[in-house]
């Protein structure tokens, strides 16, 4: 079960029956059970299990917490874990504080990618998104040395072997570029180590920079910062579940979001190889920065009293 769901002693003790501890021993003398079976310490449950205590039906009302989520912008030289041995800079340190669960990081980046990488309130809609099952794409904007030629965009596309297997590309974009620096769109459906740094290096070119600039159909929003995060509405949120094959689990009222910069990826690819990616119209969160802004500030313009015409 997800661990954004509530623990039974927690929610019996908000229901009045007595106090955390009162309902931690209650529990381990077997006095309460969860849908007819013996309920243990830690046990957490959801909506619809039936709860007994000492054999007696207890009704009692289980609210899902909102589902949040939030875009951030990683840069450079954060790690996308709690705890790091070495003291790096951790990505989390610059999350929200949450008062109930934690964030979950949906998928990884190494140290020297930059980004879009997703959080979410939800350990059910992490899974969800990462699972190999929906073959949710990733989508990343590539610097390399040296221009591809035709053979290795091809190679490239039908599949390189690395040492944990064959990788392919599901299409590949000329991004342009200057002198030795040449700039390539990629997607892939998998999660792999390093994945697109080793396949460039598989047909001899060396990746000098690599950001995420989509998950799913979630796409970098435009204007944020690195390092930044902005929260997604209840529109992204609900667009963003449903193409990973889950229900709406609903969402918080207010997001939240960081202060707002010019966007600073890559241009459009002016010419693609190998399949098409889906219209970008199909997308999510590029514009979700600029219409909150908006839409924040026609709430104080509202919110604002009108000035009183002096009575003459």
């Amino acid at each position: 079960m997800s661990d954004d769901t509530p623990k039974l002693h927690k929610v019996l003790a908000q229901s009045g029956l007595g106090s955390r501890l009162e309902m931690e021993r209650l529990i381990g003398e077997g006095r309460i059970t969860v849908n007819d079976e013996l309920a243990h310490v830690g046990q957490r449950i959801q909506f619809g299990d039936r709860i007994k205590v000492n054999g007696r039906s207890l009704p009692v009302r289980i609210q899902a917490m909102p589902v949040r989520v939030l875009a951030y912008h990683k840069p450079v030289g954060e790690i996308v874990s709690r705890d790091d041995p070495q003291n790096r800079p951790t990505v989390f340190r610059k999350l929200p504080r949450l008062y109930q669960g934690k964030w979950q990081a949906v998928g990884r980046l190494d140290l020297n990618t930059e980004g879009l990488l997703l959080f979410t309130s939800s350990g059910e809609l992490a899974n969800k998104l990462m699972h190999p099952r929906f073959g949710l794409e990733r989508e990343y904007a590539v610097r390399v040395l040296g221009a591809l030629s035709n053979i290795e965009k091809e190679k490239l596309l039908s599949g390189v072997n690395l040492e944990d297997g064959m990788a392919q590309f599901g299409s590949l974009e000329d991004g342009g570029g200057e002198g030795a620096n040449c700039w390539y769109r990629v997607t892939i459906q998998e999660g792999r180590n390093r994945e697109v740094r080793r396949m460039f290096e598989a047909v001899g070119h060396a990746v000098s920079r690599l950001i995420r600039i989509r998950y799913g159909k979630m796409v970098l929003p435009r204007g944020l910062k690195r390092g930044d995060w902005m929260e997604l509405d209840a529109a992204d949120i609900d667009q963003l579940t449903r193409s990973a094959g889950a229900s709406y689990l609903g969402t918080a009222k207010t997001p939240h979001q960081t202060t707002v910069a010019k966007p600073s990826l890559p241009r459009r690819p002016a010419a693609k190889t190998g399949k098409a990616s889906p219209s970008r119209e199909l997308f999510i969160g590029a514009d979700s920065l600029a219409r909150q802004r908006r839409d924040q500030k026609t709430a104080l313009a509202r919110s604002k009293p009108k000035p009183r015409k002096a009575k003459i």
